[in-house]
């Protein structure tokens, strides 16, 4: 190692600054004794080359420890070891045997002996630990590049994995590529084909992939070790700063097919667990600011159902959050974030509900973020649910209900009508008291966590056993039905029905007021064998295969001809969600069921039909729903005599006939229509007759 020069370094930005001076390292801990910053000659040494400790005079400013160092580059990497008071019962666990991640690190190094249990204990663990990376400022050439900003009306989103998107031998992508950013970039014609304009990326943010159950890999990757760094797993490019550009050079090229990016981010918890878990880095530094603690201060509240709960409200914790949202949007060009068990932000530094949470108000308010698209999973593991009530005036939620109210709909539960058509017009019952629009209602009937569609429609309960859980893991409320068989079938009755079924969910997602949202090879039918939690399946469970492109090229088919209608019938257009009522009030939209103008809401009926009158675009758009399991007919609503209906959607049938586009679409001569058993229907004209 070059000969450093050392001095006593600023407090003025967390983590390491690259300045011709130097580098500059700060961190915060409020109660250490003293800080010992470790310098590694690479990723496979097993101590450090060099330990340079930390004044507490000369190095310290108020909580914040720092030193500048001459002579040292980007791509080196450190580590710290903090001191302090081994006090659990009074929420202080310092122990500097562990070497500590910066909680700013832009990049992370884990070797191929990284040991999770040897950051238990109390034991030296520099032999097995991650590694934090210097990191060079910002020379990256983004080419003109800028976050899109796609209006939400006219968003369609693919939630996805990075990994197990081209993992599988049959994606196309080369060997070296495969379940990376790079394999991604490979992949982009497929969603531009199918119409996607938004990507959600389960995490990447480096995380724990030890995390799991013995001998399964965290393949989710909801066990953060860094709010910063790219995970390096997911980098085709394998030197030290490789992520970081890697993961620029993917945003980049989604962003020239017209793709946003928007990243599901963990700040609810961190992959250090309870008490009993490793120390990797917050721990370390300052266990009761970072974490919430029980009374006794030595266990840890755990309202994310992982073993511990970030302390989201403290100060420093609050600022770690921006930073690193800041971070994401002005160096790495990201156009939005998908707030995991969000409802976790909403409390305060002993778990209680806030009735305005600091973080989320600091989020709603930045000027750096005004423009990226902000979605909150609004519930948590600790029984708080707040679709529908959360904190803000911009936040877009995921909509749980639309899920499970579309999902019993179709399966023929009673007393779905009413709710049915409340999920149809974006959930005004939810969100109507916020005056938004209607695309703060994320639409979706599945996600990562879940059966897949095909699942949905192929298994009565949840097969988790290879999760190692005696199944006792996922959900247990799934709204599913296997139609006679659990698991594959071979028989053709069963195989059509839950073929139709497949696409009745996409078309009531698709065809909603709202934002959908589809779950990644949903278009094609994949399956992961009724796992509803396949959080640790690295493996063709949790893949994508590629081969059912032909063998579902109905499905996808559909999916693609699916996007194309919602464009052509204007259900993207913005529309306020305080208008809906003076929408209804002037008859824009008109409910019916077999007859005309007469729904029937009862709790025994199956079947719902509506008529919209879309006067921007001037067409007269009509949808039966029928869940029954015999055919229904249904009147249709009288049309101007040089106008006939068009039948643009029938998943009662065989494709090509399921999906047509307007201009080809078979006419309808009749006044009424037979839609078969669980099957929907989507009629257009293009004259509408008014009296205004």
């Amino acid at each position: 190692m070059n000969k450093l020069e050392i001095s006593a370094g600023e407090c003025r930005n967390l983590g390491v600054t690259v300045t011709p001076e130097g580098v500059n390292f700060c961190v915060f801990s409020k109660n250490a004794t003293r800080v010992d910053l470790l310098l590694f000659s690479d990723h496979t040494s097993d101590r450090p080359s060099r330990e340079i400790t930390l004044s507490p005079v000369e190095n310290r400013t108020f909580y914040y420890w720092h030193i500048l160092v001459k002579g040292l580059k980007p791509g080196q990497l450190y580590g710290f070891r903090v001191h302090g008071p081994w006090d659990p019962k009074n929420g202080m666990r310092f122990n500097p045997a562990k070497v500590l991640l910066d909680p700013y690190s832009r990049a992370v190094v884990v070797n191929d002996v990284y040991n999770r249990d040897a950051a238990c204990g109390m034991e030296d663990n520099s032999g097995s630990c991650m590694k934090s990376v210097i990191a060079p400022a910002d020379g990256y050439d983004w080419e003109g590049d800028n976050p899109l900003h796609h209006p939400l009306g006219e968003t369609i989103i693919y939630e996805m994995h990075v990994g197990g998107f081209t993992l599988h031998e049959n994606s196309g992508v080369p060997p070296e590529k495969r379940g990376t950013y790079a394999g991604l970039v490979e992949k982009i014609p497929y969603l531009k084909n199918l119409g996607i304009t938004a990507v959600e990326l389960l995490p990447i943010y480096q995380f724990d992939r030890h995390d799991a159950p013995d001998g399964l890999p965290n393949y989710w990757g909801y066990s953060p070790v860094s709010f910063f760094a790219p995970h390096r797993e997911y980098s085709s490019d394998k030197s030290t700063l490789g992520p970081i550009n890697e993961f620029r050079d993917m945003v980049k090229a989604l962003h020239r097919a017209g793709i946003e990016v928007i990243l599901d981010v963990v700040y609810n918890h961190t992959a250090e667990g309870n008490e009993n878990g490793p120390t990797l880095c917050w721990k370390g530094f300052e266990n009761s600011a970072y974490y919430i603690l029980e009374n006794n201060n030595s266990s840890y509240s755990n309202y994310s159902g992982t073993g511990n709960t970030l302390n989201a409200n403290y100060s420093i914790v609050r600022k770690m959050i921006l930073d690193s949202l800041h971070y994401w949007v002005e160096e790495m060009h990201v156009d939005g974030f998908r707030f995991d068990l969000a409802s976790v932000l909403s409390r305060g530094e002993s778990g209680e509900l806030l009735k305005n949470p600091p973080i989320l108000w600091d989020i709603e308010s930045d000027t750096i973020l005004a423009k990226t698209k902000l979605i909150a999973e609004a519930w948590d593991a600790g029984g708080l649910y707040q679709v529908g009530s959360f904190v803000g005036d911009r936040w877009q939620e995921w909509n749980g209900v639309f899920r499970d109210d579309v999902r019993r709909f179709f399966r023929g539960d009673l007393g779905t009508v009413h709710n049915l058509g409340l999920r149809l017009l974006a959930s005004p019952d939810i969100y109507e008291h916020e005056k938004r629009e209607p695309e703060q209602s994320i639409n979706f009937i599945t996600c990562h966590d879940g059966f897949t569609v095909n699942d949905l429609v192929s298994y009565n309960q949840k097969h988790n056993m290879d999760n190692r859980e005696n199944n006792r893991d996922g959900s247990n409320e799934n709204y599913s039905w296997n139609y006679g068989v659990e698991g594959p079938s071979d028989s053709p009755e069963i195989e059509s029905i839950r073929n139709r079924q497949v696409k009745n969910f996409l078309a009531a997602t698709l065809l909603s007021l709202g934002t959908p949202m589809i779950l990644m090879g949903d278009e094609v039918r994949r399956s992961q064998n009724g796992n509803n939690n396949a959080y640790c399946q690295n493996n063709e469970t949790s893949w994508f295969d590629w081969s059912l492109l032909e063998k579902h090229g109905d499905v996808l088919r559909f999916v693609k001809e699916l996007i194309r209608l919602r464009y052509d019938l204007g259900f993207t257009l913005n529309i306020r969600k305080s208008e809906l009522v003076r929408v209804l009030a002037r008859n824009k939209i008109e409910w019916h069921g077999v007859k005309l103008n007469s729904p029937d809401w009862s709790s025994t009926s199956h079947s719902l039909a509506l008529a919209v009158h879309n006067r921007i675009n001037n067409k007269l758009i009509y949808v039966a729903l029928n869940a029954y399991w015999k055919p229904l007919r249904f009147e249709l609503p009288p049309t101007d005599p040089s106008a006939l209906w068009k039948l643009v959607l029938n998943t009662a049938e065989p494709s090509p006939a399921d999906i047509t586009p307007y201009h080809d679409a078979p006419e309808i001569t009749d006044s009424s229509f037979t839609v078969n058993p669980r099957s929907m229907i989507t009629l257009v004209t293009e004259y509408i007759k008014t009296d205004d």
